[in-house]
């Protein structure tokens, strides 16, 4: 057996299967193999202190995951004009970085809902591009009135139809609710659309700008206050 691994083959007349001290013996594709005992231990890993940062951030990961997972369900269709391949690792990032600006919550319970109520949550995701398809950052000047439910252009955007995606995010229950609202434009600056969740919930603003079908920009639009 080769020391410096931490499994290895063998031969030998006497086959072996099963536990021998520190040293694990049993069948891999049709080879004897020899490996050392994993030094995890799960009841450790639960309740050591030790382990108490690992834990925290196994815990916030997953929270992360989930979250980021039931958005990108609720932007499938349009997640797929995209085109990158890499947008699950991006689309996790965006949701670590937002988590991390929970102030308020312990560590181990930092929430995405709560980082994405601060300015620089909301700015986050404004800056997020979506693959191949340009957000809005420095193609016009956007501002959202969320109480009114009207949304500023300043400067005109070389399309012929907006698309206002509203997603209502439950970030504890893990499940999304959202309204689709396909608005033509005719040169207007402001532009009015449903109202269909409450104030108070953790509510995206997802808005598509397409001419003549073509999705040209892709991005969110969420008020910076």
């Amino acid at each position: 057996m080769n020391s410096i691994l931490d499994m290895a083959t063998y031969e030998s007349l006497i086959k072996i299967k099963g536990a021998v001290g520190d040293l694990v013996f049993y069948t891999l594709n049709g080879k004897n193999v020899v490996r050392k005992k994993s030094g995890f231990n799960k009841t450790a890993f639960k309740k050591s202190p030790a382990y108490e940062k690992v834990r925290q951030n196994s815990s916030e990961f997953g929270h992360c995951s989930k979250v980021g997972k039931i958005i990108r369900q609720a932007l499938e269709p349009y997640i797929k004009k995209a085109e990158d391949p890499l947008l699950y690792q991006k689309f996790a990032k965006l949701m670590t970085e937002i988590k991390d600006l929970d102030l308020i919550s312990e560590r181990g319970k930092r929430n995405v809902a709560k980082g994405m109520i601060t300015k620089k949550g909301k700015l986050l995701l404004r800056k997020f591009q979506f693959g191949i398809k340009p957000n809005f950052e420095n193609r016009a000047s956007i501002s959202l009135d969320s109480a009114e439910n009207n949304l500023s252009i300043e400067n005109q955007l070389p399309c012929d139809e907006v698309v206002m995606l509203t997603i209502k995010v439950d970030c504890e229950n893990y499940t999304t609710e959202s309204f689709e609202e396909a608005i033509l434009l005719e040169h207007q600056k402001k532009i009015s659309f449903g109202k269909h969740f409450l104030e108070e919930d953790v509510i995206l603003y997802l808005m598509i700008a397409k001419k003549k079908e073509e999705i040209l920009n892709m991005g969110f639009v969420n008020e910076l206050d």
